[in-house]
């Protein structure tokens, strides 16, 4: 790790997020991600344009969203990077924290001096003709994630991979509860209120969740995120290009990790921990010069992957941020509110914001940035102390892959 050169964030993009785009193809929606990040570098102090850009890593989860094998080609020729190098990566609802990790290891390793990092989705594009509607396709497409021997013929979709690991957890540990679980749709959705870009801003109660229809028992209906069609785009920068560049608030990105468990959860030691979230958070953790057991106090905001809230719940335990069996607890006394001891999800997370896949980990570190760069608007948490935050994504059949991303501003850089 000495070796390798130190990676910053100088520009930021994100659409906003949608049910549908109907006047856009996938290629034009990373196109004005990539026009935003572009921009947004410019106001930071480094003026550059696409051509200044030297490679790309392009996350784009699922070939049947776009009905097109290699999108990523197609969208390399249009965002004008012909010519040069780009690789894809498809690693299901973690494929924004892997992106990041690549685009990272691209400008560590010296390969770039400056990598555009983008993902893309337009998963409602794949209409059925019998229902007149996207729903069923979109499940389908989802559902090829899973085994294809024995768990696709079985109905395994998205809902019931995740909800087979809440309950294990509850049955170890008496949480999520419910109730629990629905204080954290209540949050989300609130907090994605004074997200311009969110998909589903509303002002709900516990109540309003639990009396929503039963998806997959225990979630609800607003228990569960929305898919959506958006593109997020992020630029790093090498550490002699930021200072080439006189980039004024670069975000540094000090940790990195990332880990793959047993893809069949009745494999695992354990079916109600999600491994790859605890390994990935403690090697992350270790490469920013953390501690896994005193986390929840040296970084200021994160931005966690609540494709379910409570999944989300569990991400609160697996990431050191409360011990094993508190994470229900923590969010009944106020932990991860906006003005909690660590707010999470200040942008309304996946329950809030929505879930365009591709997009949706680059999106979290792009607010996760945002919000210690301090220009996160409307949805600003009040207090920066650390200079820290971590974006967390996690995805795959039985939530298999799961990436953390730790940033840091100047300020947290000297602490």
């Amino acid at each position: 790790m000495s070796n390798m050169k130190k990676v910053a964030i100088i520009g930021i993009g994100i659409t906003p997020f949608k049910a549908r785009y109907l006047d856009k193809t996938y290629f034009e929606l990373a196109f004005n991600a990539t026009k935003l990040a572009l921009e947004d570098s410019n106001k930071n102090g480094a003026e550059i344009t696409h051509e200044d850009l030297q490679s790309t890593v392009y996350g784009i989860y699922n070939e049947l969203f776009e009905r097109q094998f290699m999108p990523d080609i197609f969208t390399n020729s249009y965002l004008g990077m012909n010519n040069k190098p780009g690789t894809r990566i498809a690693t299901g609802g973690a494929t924004g924290g892997y992106t990041v990790r690549m685009a990272y290891a691209e400008v560590a390793s010296g390969l770039s001096e400056l990598c555009l990092c983008i993902g893309v989705e337009k998963c409602n594009d794949c209409y059925d003709e019998q229902t007149g509607t996207t729903t069923p396709e979109v499940l389908n497409a989802i559902a090829y994630s899973a085994d294809m021997t024995y768990e696709y013929p079985m109905g395994m979709m998205a809902a019931s991979s995740y909800v087979s690991m809440v309950n294990a957890h509850f049955e170890e540990f008496g949480n999520p509860t419910e109730e629990q679980m629905a204080l954290v749709s209540v949050k989300n959705h609130g907090n994605a209120i004074n997200n311009p870009k969110a998909q589903s801003p509303m002002e709900i109660t516990v109540e309003d969740v639990m009396n929503s229809r039963i998806i997959c028992y225990p979630f609800k209906m607003l228990d569960c995120c929305l898919y959506s069609e958006a593109s997020a785009a992020l630029i790093l920068a090498s550490e002699e290009k930021v200072k080439e560049l006189k980039v004024e608030k670069p975000i540094w990105i000090t940790g990195v990790g990332a880990a793959n468990t047993d893809c069949f959860i009745g494999n695992r030691e354990d079916m109600g921990r999600l491994y790859s979230n605890i390994y990935a958070a403690k090697a992350a953790y270790k490469m920013a010069g953390l501690d896994y057991k005193k986390i929840k106090s040296q970084i200021d905001v994160a931005e966690l992957h609540d494709a379910f809230s409570g999944q989300e719940v569990i991400s609160y335990e697996e990431l050191g941020f409360v011990p094993f069996g508190e994470g229900g607890k923590w969010i009944e006394e106020g932990g991860p509110m906006m003005a909690g001891e660590l707010p999470c999800c200040p942008c309304g997370g996946l329950i809030g914001c929505g879930h365009a896949v591709g997009a949706t980990g680059i999106m979290s570190t792009g607010e996760a940035a945002l919000q210690i760069r301090e220009d996160a608007g409307k949805h600003q948490i009040e207090t920066i102390e650390n200079g820290r935050a971590i974006s967390h994504s996690i995805g795959g059949p039985g939530a298999a892959y799961a990436a953390i991303i730790v940033m840091s501003n100047e300020e947290g850089l000297k602490k």
